[in-house]
């Protein structure tokens, strides 16, 4: 399986978190490592470019910071431009059905902080709704979210555990069908 990750993150090398993860996959063969921030500084996103990269993988990652319940700016701004009517959904729009997408994103708050009754009121995966249609809107299969709690608080022995569920997490995750 080919697996591409998108990392989007604004800052990168300041992120302990971000950075754990990415170090973790950059140690698999099979990943290709891609990120925003860094290669398209002007936000000038270079769509064909992006749309034939998507077309080359089975599995794309989208990791990032949670950022105000969603993702950062320049994700937002890529999925806008890169999943086009025609191309990715409406009459035409194929161009990823049956490709599998995973999102994977550290918090700074604890599990406990999303949940009901918790700080934000709501689960992540009830955040990421947005996401998960898009993604299914363009015909993808949006598999479970892979989730780093507590990045601010945390150990560096705890990040690097969570680098090693990660990378082998987005490896060998198998969707199971329900009929």
């Amino acid at each position: 399986m080919k697996i591409m990750v998108i990392t989007a993150h604004p800052n990168l090398n300041n992120s302990r978190a971000n950075r754990a993860l990415v170090r973790e996959l950059k140690n698999q063969t099979n990943i290709y490592i891609r990120d925003l921030y860094q290669e398209y500084p002007n936000w000038n996103i270079d769509v064909e470019r992006e749309q034939q990269l998507l077309l080359q993988y089975d599995r794309v990652v989208f990791q990032f910071p949670f950022y105000w319940y969603s993702c950062p700016p320049l994700l937002k701004k890529w999925f806008d431009d890169v999943l086009t009517f025609g191309w990715a959904y409406g009459p035409g729009g194929d161009s990823l059905k049956g490709k599998e997408f995973i999102i994977a994103t550290t918090t700074g708050g604890s599990e406990n902080c999303y949940r009901a009754g918790g700080d934000n009121w709501f689960t992540i995966s009830e955040f990421l709704k947005p996401i998960q249609r898009t993604i299914t809107k363009c015909n993808g299969i949006y598999l479970p979210a892979f989730v780093t709690y507590s990045a601010n608080e945390c150990t560096d022995e705890y990040l690097e555990q969570e680098a090693k569920k990660y990378a082998e997490y987005i490896q060998t995750f198998i969707r199971v069908l329900v009929h």
